[in-house]
């Protein structure tokens, strides 16, 4: 029996998507979800509260929150700043991210691809310094909504920088959902054949509905790392048209009924669920949460 290991991004990628949430709340849910038995979790990212201001109450959070020894918690950082404050607030998993669409990048974060890159460079020896780990998250790996199609060629180029820069883990964000089965085998296959070692998380969206069929590609090409976000919360407040991200209980649940192992209680990750969509007060997409487990026929 194999295991995939899933790791919850609701905290951090689904809540920065929705109106401010209190921190309390926030807490609430970051605690139910470290308690489902889901491996990783990304509970916050630091960033300017200017930029997203639904996370400018991340060290308040984070401080607050039961951390389990169980899990390993990870937060996003933009550039040195935020990297600063995650290495004080105890983080030793941080992540950067850099779009492989030039427009988005600049959408994003005001500055080319090439001018990120750089910056990442100078991130990852930062926080090697300090003795945490560096992960590079790679939006729009599989198409823009402004560009189009993404030649699977740059984004390998990209993962070619980093990895010389130091990297020590990569991500492909499948940042509005343009994601296919065609487009994982050729951007995965062209990465491993270049990279075979290196460890590789995906991070689908849902807003085709083509999610959960580009999981299963991707683990018949040996990934065994995935995010999901409870409910379905999440997006891009950069991506026109990118709704929410694949909801962790129909991961789990699809991967349990295959007979494959996740560590994650499906009973208390739909509650988990449950509460996110009281927190946010809106229904979330997730088809689980609405069905239960399991589904009679």
């Amino acid at each position: 029996m194999s295991f995939i290991s899933i790791r919850e991004v609701g905290p951090r990628d689904g809540l920065q998507n929705e109106d401010p949430v209190p921190a309390a709340d926030k807490v609430r849910l970051l605690d139910a979800l470290s308690a489902t038995g889901v491996g990783r979790i990304e509970a916050v990212s630091f960033v300017h509260p200017k930029a997203i201001p639904q996370m400018a109450d991340a060290d308040e959070v984070w401080a607050a929150a039961q951390k389990s020894p169980a899990v390993r918690y990870s937060a996003l950082v933009p550039n040195s700043r935020g990297a600063e404050r995650a290495l004080k607030a105890g983080f030793g998993e941080i992540e950067v991210v850099v779009s492989a669409s030039e427009t988005h990048n600049q959408r994003n974060v005001n500055r080319s691809t090439g001018e990120s890159l750089d910056d990442i460079a100078g991130l990852i020896a930062l926080l090697h310094g300090a003795g945490a780990t560096a992960e590079v998250i790679i939006s729009t790996s599989f198409g823009c909504p402004f560009e189009g199609d993404i030649d699977p060629a740059r984004v390998a180029g990209i993962v070619d920088r980093v990895i010389a820069d130091g990297a020590d883990r990569v991500s492909f964000g499948d940042t509005t959902g343009m994601a296919t089965p065609r487009r994982v085998r050729e951007v995965v296959g062209l990465v491993r054949d270049r990279h075979p070692d290196i460890p590789l998380l995906l991070h689908f969206h849902n807003t085709r509905g083509a999610a959960l069929a580009n999981i299963l590609t991707a683990m018949q090409l040996g990934i065994t790392e995935f995010d999901a976000s409870v409910g379905g919360l999440g997006g891009c407040p950069y991506a026109p048209g990118a709704t929410g991200n694949v909801a962790t209980e129909e991961v789990v649940h699809l991967l349990h009924d295959m007979g494959y192992e996740t560590g994650v209680d499906l009973k208390a990750l739909i509650e988990a669920a449950a509460m996110a969509q009281e927190i946010v007060g809106r229904e979330l997409p997730s088809g689980v949460l609405k069905a239960g487990p399991r589904i009679p026929f």
